[in-house]
Parts: structure tokens; C-alpha cells; sequence
């Protein structure tokens, strides 16, 4: 079996994990940020696919790095050897990625949700004074 198939295999299975890793990602994550900024579908949109692309650009450019093999003709036994353990690799790589960008997310969003209760908070508390200013007995004037 030429090396080249094996080249071309492995370049298909490992581009479409990585396009399948990524939308999964990134519909994940928006729905996840939009969540975290209160509804703000277009800053989610941003923040997700900034994380997107630097999935990509890892994960494309360890497919790249580990295409290479020493060998020029391998037996069908060795393609599927190679093959499966240069998948195997790329596998783990996407799962630790997906791992770092889900973190990445959650660490995003434990200080745009405070931000969001703290603004809540704040709006509640002035709501509530001007309630209080606005009932306020008028004070009685006592002719003189």
C-alpha cells in the first residue's frame, strides 16, 4: 500500500475531527457565554470563535507536524498501524483541547457572571432608593 493513501487517509479522518470538534465547540460555547453575558449574542459570538480559531490552528498544526513517517512503502498491515496510532494521537490532542477550551470558558464566565449579579445588585439597590425617595411623606408646614 502506498504511503501516500495513508497520507491522504489520515489527513481526511483527522480534518473532519477537527472541523466536528470545532462546530461542537463553538455551538457550545456561544450558548455558554450567552448565557454568562446575560443574553449579548454578539459578544459571545466573538469570544467563541476567537477560541475557535486557536483550536483549529493547534489541532491543524499537530496534524501537519505528525504526518511524516520514516517509511516510504508500507505493507497494508503497517498503513492501518499507522493510521490508527496517528489517529489515536490526534484524538487525544482534540480531547485535551476541547478540555483546555471548555476551561477557558468556564473561566471566562465565572467573572462575567458576578459582573452581571453585581450589576443586578446595584440596579436593585437604586430601584429600591428611589422607591424610598419617591413615597417619602412631605413634611407638614406649620403656618406660622
Amino acid at each position: 500500500m502506498s504511503i501516500v493513501v495513508t497520507y491522504l487517509a489520515y489527513l481526511l479522518i483527522s480534518v473532519g475531527l477537527t472541523v466536528l470538534a470545532g462546530r461542537v465547540l463553538s455551538r457550545s460555547g456561544r450558548v455558554f457565554l450567552v448565557d454568562a453575558l446575560g443574553g449579548s449574542d454578539s459578544a459571545a459570538r466573538g469570544i467563541t470563535n476567537l477560541i475557535v480559531v486557536s483550536f483549529y490552528l493547534i489541532s491543524l498544526g499537530f496534524v501537519a507536524l505528525t504526518m511524516r513517517t520514516s517509511s516510504d512503502s508500507v505493507s497494508v498491515r503497517q498503513a492501518i498501524q499507522l493510521l490508527a496510532t496517528k489517529v489515536g494521537l490526534v484524538l487525544l490532542v482534540l480531547g485535551a483541547l476541547y478540555l483546555a477550551g471548555i476551561v477557558t470558558l468556564t473561566r471566562l464566565r465565572r467573572p462575567l457572571r458576578a459582573q452581571q449579579l453585581d450589576n443586578a445588585a446595584t440596579t436593585a439597590a437604586e430601584d429600591a432608593s428611589a422607591r424610598t425617595t419617591l413615597w417619602r411623606p412631605a413634611a407638614r408646614r406649620i403656618a406660622p
